[in-house]
């Protein structure tokens, strides 16, 4: 009697994602912050931003808060990042 044994793992591989084109510099750049709402970050993305724009030369600073805290970002905000050079996403409680 042959015994046959079966391999349950999918021998397809998914298609990966490709990184974003990293970034040389900040300079003239537009920056998005996308702010899960709660007190914390307020004062990070204040801070973050002084330091992006006196620093780094950083031109525009857009902030964008989810409706709600726990769930991924709005889709009119999801729209807006294909026009921003980088995005810095935040949680603070």
């Amino acid at each position: 009697m042959d015994l046959q044994v079966l391999d349950p793992t999918n021998e397809t591989i998914p298609p990966v994602g490709q990184p974003a084109r990293r970034l040389t510099a900040l300079t003239g750049k537009t920056v998005g912050f996308i702010s899960n709402g709660k007190e914390g970050t307020k004062g990070f993305f204040a801070h973050l931003e002084q330091m992006l724009r006196a620093e780094f030369g950083v031109a525009d600073v857009i902030t964008r808060v989810k409706s709600n805290y726990s769930a991924p970002a709005d889709p009119h905000i999801a729209a807006e990042i294909t026009g921003w050079d980088a995005v810095v996403s935040g949680i603070g409680d």
